[in-house]
């Protein structure tokens, strides 16, 4: 990973955030971004039978602004939610994306649709692609049954959840600007089965590992399909999409001039223009950097629930389902690793020679064209830094610096589940990143790490070599009882312990997971902004907590 750093800068946005050089085109979200513990998981509600509506309301952006929306939401209360471990929860009648439903493979699925938009919206529809569905109720649309704006006329959409995955949602009537609007949204496909290997050996080990250190299980499932190969430790969905703010403000100017009329009367339509396209903002799940980094559920956002803050710890197999909601395509970068690509659109991808290994490919940049989604694994373990991740230092007082490690088979410390740095990399154990405190020159280390208290917000910058609360002092071999100074200008700070976290004492790799569309990168031109979000990658010593 680079070392490379720019200076920070200010922007005058709802609200402050720093940001540095972490990677090539990377920015550390810094302050407060993380005011609250804030996860993303896969949140959702459950089936097998749903009951929606299609409102209007605003979606707040970071750059102060609310846009005029429209989107689909709960008519009444859901049957349930998921996953269990998340307590906090809400389905209102509008949210941007709308609610992910969760099955199971195999079920008799049901989604019942009422149209609250106003008369002169007109019909609007749901399509389920990758399902044979059968549409009863309403108006006979072009594409399927529609529900007309009436809030009382119920459209039936059912269909058999054939095979497990994750797929889009979205509008079949005038979809160029009812999808620009908002309604759209992710089906979870979970397997009816899973494969023994996902309860047994190291996906046992890293759950036990997790509850050793008091963190609840927030997967939906231990696999994503029926194949031995597609296990996985931790999950995250991510609906990239964009919006053009001129097409939502002459909706809302039609919507008004025309208010009051009654539906499918001459006059009573919206003649928007959907081009020329110009987006000016780029988002995930619905919300914008740094609001996709507060928490799911969180009370500001009424109508963008879910967030998109990815945390892991080294050894675990997070699965990220990743959908593509609007109109252009995202070329997304997740830093640190490349995506193994399991599936596309509930397809997965298998070896045309032997069906018990998988093909998808490796990227280093997914491709997220609009309405496809995919299912990919993405792994981290510190493996060959040719330094201690962890910050370890026999000639430390701290007694976690004197933490043995012991290979397995693989180079990895796995034998004791419960200490904080199973998984280790062994082979680099005690290798420091250096011997001398930070500014002096680098004494048995391959790089010497900058005085932290050198760049604005002291002690974030990009390289964030540490993992753990302390990690600079066992790595340094200093200790709360060291004479005064003898730790470096900056005493006790950890250069990249992301202090302003709460709880405090949080520290990991920062990966910056980011669109490599410029432009992306943004909220209405400002920098940075849009389609950003951060992987932390944690020491066992931090809790994950998704439960908001």
């Amino acid at each position: 990973m680079s070392a490379r750093r720019e200076a920070m800068r200010e922007m005058n946005m709802k609200k402050a955030i720093s940001m540095s050089k972490l990677l090539p085109v990377v920015m550390l979200a810094l302050a407060t971004l993380f005011t609250a513990t804030a996860h993303a998981a896969a949140p959702g509600i459950t089936g097998p039978i749903f009951n929606l509506t299609a409102q209007t309301a605003y979606l707040t952006q970071p750059d102060g602004q609310a846009i005029y929306s429209w989107g689909y939401g709960c008519n009444g209360a859901p049957s349930g939610y998921a996953p269990a471990a998340i307590s906090s929860t809400f389905c209102n009648a509008m949210q941007v994306p709308g609610p992910t439903l969760i099955v199971t493979e195999g079920q008799a699925v049901t989604v019942h649709l009422t149209n609250s938009l106003p008369a002169s919206a007109g019909n609007t529809s749901i399509l389920f692609p990758g399902f044979n569905v059968t549409a009863t109720g309403g108006v006979v649309g072009l594409m399927t049954n529609e529900a007309p704006p009436d809030g009382t006329t119920t459209v039936t959409y059912t269909f058999t959840a054939s095979s497990p995955g994750t797929r889009a949602y979205y509008s079949g009537t005038q979809g160029d600007l009812q999808v620009e609007m908002g309604l759209y949204g992710a089906i979870i496909v979970l397997p009816a089965t899973v494969p023994a290997a996902c309860t047994s050996g190291l996906h046992a080990a890293n759950l036990t590992a997790e509850g050793a250190h008091g963190e609840s299980d927030f997967r939906l499932a231990a696999a994503a399909y029926d194949h031995a190969q597609t296990c996985y430790d931790r999950e995250y969905l991510f609906q990239f999409s964009e919006m053009d703010p001129t097409i939502h403000t002459q909706a809302l100017a039609q919507v008004t001039a025309r208010a009051g009329c009654a539906a499918g009367a001459a006059g009573c339509s919206l003649n928007v223009a959907t081009e020329p396209y110009h987006p000016a903002y780029f988002m995930i799940n619905g919300r914008s950097m740094p609001d996709d980094m507060d928490p799911n559920y969180a009370f500001q956002y009424p109508h963008q629930p879910y967030n998109g803050n990815p945390h892991m710890h080294p050894g675990e197999l997070t699965l990220i389902r990743v959908i593509g909601q609007g109109r252009w395509q995202h070329p997304f970068h997740e830093h640190g690793n490349h995506v193994r690509i399991l599936g596309r659109d509930g397809n997965l991808i298998v070896s045309a020679t032997d069906a018990t290994q998988l093909a998808g490919p490796l990227q280093f940049t997914t491709t997220t064209t609009p309405g496809l989604a995919f299912d990919g694994i993405f792994y981290w373990t510190g493996k060959g830094l040719n330094w201690d991740a962890y910050g370890h230092n026999p000639a430390s007082s701290d007694p976690t610096a004197k933490l043995s490690c012991t290979p397995d088979t693989n180079g990895y410390n796995t034998g004791a589940p419960t200490a904080i740095n199973y998984y280790e990399w062994c082979q680099d154990h005690d290798k420091p990143v250096q011997v001398a405190p930070f500014g002096d020159v680098a004494a048995g280390g391959p790089v010497t790490l900058p005085d932290a208290n050198l760049f604005t917000n002291g002690a974030w910058y990009g390289g964030s070599p540490y993992l753990g609360p302390n990690a600079t002092l066992r790595a340094t071999g200093c200790s709360s009882g060291a004479p005064a100074g003898s730790c470096g200008a900056t005493g006790s700070t950890p250069p990249s312990g992301t202090i302003a976290n709460s709880p405090s004492g949080e520290a990991g790799f920062a990966f910056m997971w980011h669109s490599h569309n410029e432009r992306e990168i943004t909220t209405n031109n400002i920098f940075p902004g849009g389609m950003l979000m951060m992987m932390l990658v944690d020491s066992r010593e931090f809790v994950i907590d998704e439960s908001n």
